[in-house]
C-alpha cells in the first residue's frame, strides 16, 4: 500500500491549504505597504525557508546536473511566478479576498487548456465538465451572481 506522504492528493491538498492561508496572510499583509514590497518580503522568506529545507534534507545539488533545457523552463517558471505573485498581491490591495482567491484559481482552468495545447494531454468528457464547473464558480463567486 502506498504511502500517504507518496500520494499526489496529499501534497496537492496541503498545496491549497497552504494557498488559501496565503490569500489571509497576505490580504492583512499588505495593509499600509506597496504590494511589489510585499512581495518582495514573502520571497525572501520563501528563499530562506527553502535554503533551509535544502540544507535539512541534503537535497542541494550542483548546477551541473540541471540540463540547459531544464534550466530555461524553471527560469521561465521562475519569471512566471513572479509576475503571478505581483498581480496577486496587487489584486488582494484592491479586492477582496475571498473574491481574489478564486479568480486566481482560473489558473486551473488555464493549466486544463495549456496542457491540451502545448502538452498534447487529455482530460475525459467528465475533465471537462469539472475544468468549466471550476471556472463558472470562480466567475459566480468573483461577481456575485
Amino acid at each position: 500500500m502506498k504511502s500517504v506522504l507518496s500520494s499526489w492528493p496529499f501534497w496537492a491538498l496541503g498545496s491549497a491549504a497552504f494557498a488559501a492561508l496565503t490569500a489571509i496572510f497576505a490580504k492583512v499583509g499588505v495593509t499600509g505597504i506597496g504590494s511589489d514590497f510585499a512581495t518582495f518580503i514573502r520571497t525572501v522568506v520563501i528563499l530562506g525557508a527553502l535554503a533551509l529545507m535544502l540544507t535539512l534534507t541534503g537535497g542541494w545539488q550542483g548546477l551541473g546536473t540541471v540540463s540547459p533545457r531544464s534550466a530555461l523552463f524553471l527560469v521561465l517558471s521562475g519569471l512566471a511566478t513572479g509576475a503571478s505573485w505581483l498581480c496577486y498581491f496587487r489584486a488582494l490591495q484592491l479586492g477582496d479576498a475571498s473574491r481574489v482567491a478564486p479568480v486566481d484559481k482560473l489558473s486551473v482552468v488555464m493549466v486544463a487548456l495549456f496542457a491540451a495545447l502545448f502538452l498534447r494531454e487529455t482530460l475525459t468528457l467528465i475533465g471537462w465538465i469539472g475544468v468549466g464547473l471550476i471556472g463558472t464558480g470562480a466567475v459566480l463567486i468573483a461577481t456575485g451572481l
